[in-house]
């Protein structure tokens, strides 16, 4: 849409006003005073420990990673800087400033979170290194709970939409077994969505950028009855062509369009009663999605040839790949097969607070759905080798918390509840073969006879696993004297799960019409690949977790704390496919973590600095495996036991704000997460001429980088352009991360290089925020670098491909 000319004007010109704003006297920051929700009737309401831990606040109070923000990281509203745990803050306001409309995009503004998703189901979400598995096995839960306004999201994929009208986002590090639990034990991301107001509000916003991006959202909010019931309205759709090119076709691959709307209705019978309810529909249309080819290595890495490699396939086969293989910055693939990645999720919610005087009760009530719809091309050509392949997921589940809080400010204040939580996931796999199967992966069966058992060969798989979950927390804290306090907490959580497993040919030539010896040879050709297989299992598991924390108040604004924690993450169920002598059923994950840490604002809070230091041991880790069946290009994915895994580090935030108008923020982690105990890992796919297994003990976890860190500017200047309250502004980002394996085999082809990127956006408020126009330029120095890659036993490495730098323009609205 712009040229590059344009771009590269753009990106200078940026640069060149944000110095120029930089050297000004002075610079934008956030308000004075503490953000309290934006209508404490229908959210958790400001404790008055909060009100006076802030009555004090010079001029300027800025917060750890946004300003003065209230969060509910222990269920009930606290400072972010009172509050003593390591975790991350977000407010809506920072997401409009640099953009950010989706998870994967918000993990940027937080180093110890690491997302990454080859697709929806496929999606890896790490805190310090830990909790990556995917949902590409449906039995098991991933490590990292994710959660909107209070409703636990049992499938990560479900994550994936654009995220609307947030009032705020906290990640919260480490096991949060005690109030948020299911499962959490690398951590949570907790999204809190704006409320509905008795003030008529209406926010809209249309960007438009490169590759066809397009985004139009509003939110209109109002009373229904004046001081009984208030609505908000949220409607988002964006769109976005795609940044590989499909020479098969001259398609545009891996685009997107996403919708989503939500509804809300505040009620309030009584002063003392809030209801709160939510439905909400998202929908996902993709085609998508296709790796770009990175390369080719036809030799073990002990020099030894790769029989039946890559280039061995295409030449037996015919083939001449269109693109250059040694280019994948061309960005053209070639693939024939169906593709796409189409989803859609959609749920209603319930959330009642009573005021009872002394405590609150809270119920939250919840039944949600999610619907994945893939197609895969798997074989990178454009040849008829696999015609279909991909497992729909149609997941349904259902939950209720029940808690009561301890109000205002007691020596001993309390959070007990009770939770249950049930899933069911109907899964289909569906595997189909083509005519060029036989010549492209078994040269060496009867040509005739493996053309008539492969060619039109389908076979379905149905997975479905079922969860109950039942849980009772509770957690007190003592406030020994005026600066110590000590929380303790407990939660026992009972899970049931059970699982079906049925495999079965469902398509592809009569093999009773062949003889015996050629029925049972065409039949054996078929079982190596897809065998037809069912069966049931299940597990039952008990856990008891918990924390301690002592926390000493140094002076007014130092907190030093220290804590301990238990976490838990229940058994699963690996259903597919298994390799001889593994299980189905995976055991429960075990966690033992340390941590220290500061929490500090001087300067009158013009500076913010925060720090901490843990130690996490896992037992039995939970991994996932992909395993490609023999020399084909098909896989087998299943879950399975790591003995030992340690994550060590250290993390720091730093916010300094010198003047109102201006604004520093820095994160940074170092993150050592290693396998402590790994001795039969998979090995990687350029030794396999050697062992199947190797020795990862001592090897940094897959898609944990050492070391990540983010750096902001923030920086605005009044000026009156149409009305006295008109103000220029502009904002850059900087994030780097280290790098990483990305394939959890330690091969030399799948570590990603180390890269970091820059945003920019530079912009003009008139009339006190009422119009808001900017531009923005992402990827501003045009890095070309990997989100991850992948070596299969052909010796094809393939590779996903961060987007080029893309430039646009955001006006909002406000009334």
């Amino acid at each position: 849409m712009f040229s590059r000319r344009f771009r590269f004007s753009l990106a200078l010109y940026g640069g060149a006003s944000a110095l120029a704003l930089l050297g000004g006297t002075t610079a934008h920051a956030e308000n004075a005073a503490p953000k309290v929700p934006a209508d404490t009737s229908q959210d958790t309401p400001v404790l008055p420990i909060a009100a006076a831990s802030t009555a004090s606040a010079a001029p300027i109070d800025v917060g750890t990673n946004d300003g003065e923000i209230f969060v509910t990281a222990r269920r009930r509203a606290e400072r972010a800087q009172d509050v003593p745990i390591a975790l991350t803050a977000v407010s809506g306001e920072t997401l409009e400033r640099t953009g950010a409309v989706n998870l994967l995009q918000i993990s940027e503004l937080t180093p110890t979170l690491v997302i990454r998703n080859n697709n929806a189901r496929n999606t890896f979400a790490n805190i310090r290194g830990l909790g990556s598995n995917s949902d590409q096995n449906d039995g098991l839960e991933i490590g990292v709970g994710f959660y909107v306004d209070d409703v636990y999201y049992g499938r990560i994929g479900a994550s994936q939409f654009d995220l609307i009208d947030l009032e705020r986002v906290e990640v919260l590090r480490g096991p949060q077994g005690t109030l948020f639990g299911k499962n959490t034990t690398a951590g949570a991301i907790s999204i809190a969505t704006r409320a509905p107001q008795f003030t008529t509000g209406f926010n809209g916003e249309a960007t438009v950028g490169e590759q066809g991006y397009h985004q139009i959202r509003g939110s209109l909010t109002g009373p229904l009855l004046e001081g009984l019931a208030a609505y908000r309205l949220t409607v988002s759709d964006t769109h976005r062509d795609g940044s590989l090119t499909n020479l098969f076709n001259n398609r545009k691959i891996n685009d997107y369009d996403n919708f989503s709307v939500r509804g809300q209705i505040l009620l309030t019978p009584s002063p003392d009663i809030d209801v709160r309810l939510i439905g909400d529909y998202s929908r996902q249309s993709a085609y998508s999605r296709v790796a770009s080819v990175v390369g080719v290595f036809t030799e073990f890495a002990n020099g030894a040839r790769l029989a039946n490699n890559f280039l061995d396939r295409a030449a037996r086969a015919g083939y001449v790949p269109p693109y250059d293989i040694s280019d994948p910055w061309a960005r053209e693939v070639d693939a024939n097969a169906d593709i796409q990645a189409d989803m859609e999720g959609y749920g209603v919610s319930g959330k009642l607070d009573w005021d009872l005087g002394a405590a609150r009760l809270t119920s939250i009530t919840a039944y949600r759905w999610w619907d994945w719809y893939p197609l895969n091309d798997q074989d990178n050509t454009s040849l008829t080798v696999n015609v279909r392949g991909g497992t729909t997921n149609r997941q349904r589940q259902f939950s209720q918390e029940l808690r009561l809080a301890s109000e205002g400010e007691q020596r001993i204040d309390y959070v007990v509840g009770l939770y249950y939580y049930w899933q069911v996931i109907h899964g289909l796999g569906q595997y189909g073969l083509g005519p060029d199967y036989a010549i492209w992966n078994n040269p060496n069966a009867n040509r005739v006879l493996a053309n008539y058992a492969y060619t039109g060969f389908q076979s379905d798989s149905v997975i479905e696993p079922r969860t109950k979950s039942y849980a009772a927390f509770g957690q007190l804290t003592w406030r020994a004297t005026d600066a110590l306090s000590v929380t303790a907490g407990l939660r026992f959580t009972h899970e049931d799960k059970t699982g079906l497993f049925d495999q079965r040919t469902v398509a592809g030539n009569d093999l009773s019409l062949l003889s015996p010896a050629d029925r049972t040879a065409a039949q054996g050709l078929r079982d190596a690949l897809y065998p037809e297989v069912r069966y049931t299992t299940g597990l039952k598991d008990d856990a008891l977790t918990g924390q301690i924390n002592l926390a000493y108040r140094l002076a007014p604004d130092v907190l030093a704390y220290a804590s301990y924690a238990r976490g838990s993450k229940s058994g699963g169920l690996s259903l597919g496919t298994l390799p001889a002598g593994i299980s189905p059923v995976v055991d429960p994950e075990t966690i033992d973590a340390y941590e220290i840490g500061l929490k500090s604002q001087f300067w009158d809070r013009r500076v913010t600095l925060n720090a901490a230091a843990y130690w996490t041991k896992v037992k039995n880790y939970q991994a996932a495996i992909s395993e490609n069946i023999g020399g084909t290009t098909s896989f087998r994915r299943y879950i399975s036991n790591i003995p030992g895994v340690r994550s060590r580090g250290v993390e720091a935030d730093l916010a300094v704000a010198p003047s109102p108008w201006l604004r520093f923020t820095g994160s940074v982690a170092y993150n050592d997460a290693v396998y402590i105990d790994y001795t039969n890992a998979q090995v990687a796919p350029e030794n396999r001429n050697v062992s199947q297994v190797q020795d990862l003990s001592g090897v940094q976890l897959a898609n944990a980088p050492k070391l990540i860190f983010h750096l902001a500017i923030d920086a605005a200047r009044p000026v009156q352009l149409a009305t006295p309250d008109d103000e220029v502004y502009a904002r850059l980002d900087y994030n780097r991360r280290s790098s990483n394996d990305t394939s959890g085999s330690n091969s030399i082809y799948t570590r990603i290089a180390g890269y970091g990127l820059a945003n920019a956006r530079l912009g003009v408020r008139l009339d006190d925020s009422r119009f808001d126009l900017s531009a923005w330029v992402t990827n501003l120095f045009d890095k070309q670098y990997f989100t991850s890659l992948s070596a299969a036993n052909t010796g094809l490495i393939t590779g996903n491909l961060g987007d080029p730098r893309t430039a646009g323009a955001t006006l909002r609205v406000k009334f």
